[in-house]
């Protein structure tokens, strides 16, 4: 592998996203996948089994909730820089059902300094808007891949 300093900012995106993905146990065991990368964008997926349904027969709120949060942290980690949510909200416009193949789209709204905010759109399998997160991240000490002095 190149050095990061050699990299463009789509080889370093994808770089940093390979590193986070191996170390992601929560989102890879429950069954997302990376469909997406790119400098300050990420599209992840996952199916909702039985086993995410709340007491109404629906996705729980935390499932989504965790798929949002998954593909904003490749999309504002995509810099080689390590980030961490700062706040995060969402709204649920409606459910997700067992079956589902749910689709959560990051994209950076704006990054300065330290801090950046990320929309993330959470869509099912028929296009149909499930919910709506907002991310606010913050940066802090280190990096995914090593950096040459």
């Amino acid at each position: 592998m190149k050095p990061a300093s050699q990299m463009t900012p789509q080889e370093l995106a994808e770089a940093s996203a390979k590193v986070m993905w191996n170390d992601d146990p929560a989102s890879q065991r429950l069954g997302m996948t990376l469909d997406h990368i790119a400098p300050g964008g990420a599209t992840l997926s996952m199916t909702i089994l039985e086993a995410m349904s709340n007491g109404h027969g629906n996705c729980h709120g935390g499932y989504i909730f965790t798929l949002a949060d998954s593909a904003f942290a490749f999309a504002c980690n995509s810099y080689n820089q390590l980030a961490v949510a700062q706040h995060c909200s969402i709204t649920y416009l409606i459910p997700g059902r067992i079956g589902d193949r749910l689709t959560a789209t990051a994209k950076e709204v704006t990054r300065r300094g330290r801090s950046g905010i990320y929309d993330i759109r959470i869509t099912n399998q028929s296009g149909e808007h499930v919910a709506e997160f907002r991310g606010h991240s913050r940066l802090v000490k280190g990096t995914h891949l090593p950096v040459e002095e």
